[in-house]
């Protein structure tokens, strides 16, 4: 399984809005014991469990 590189807007964009997700009571894809949702979404990112797929526009 590769690891894709994301820029760290993507990863923002991804973490931010992961986080709002973990706020308004979705469930969480990691066993962690914190309460703070930026916290988690970041270690689930960093785990690589988050399911998202980043559409690049390839310029010429």
């Amino acid at each position: 399984m590769s690891k894709e590189k994301f820029t760290r807007y993507e990863r923002a964009r991804i973490i931010g809005a992961r986080s709002l997700q973990i706020a308004m009571e979705a469930p969480i894809l990691i066993e962690d014991d914190s309460t703070d949702s930026l916290h988690i979404a970041t270690l689930e990112f960093e785990k690589g469990v988050i399911p998202v797929t980043v559409k690049r526009i390839k310029n010429n």
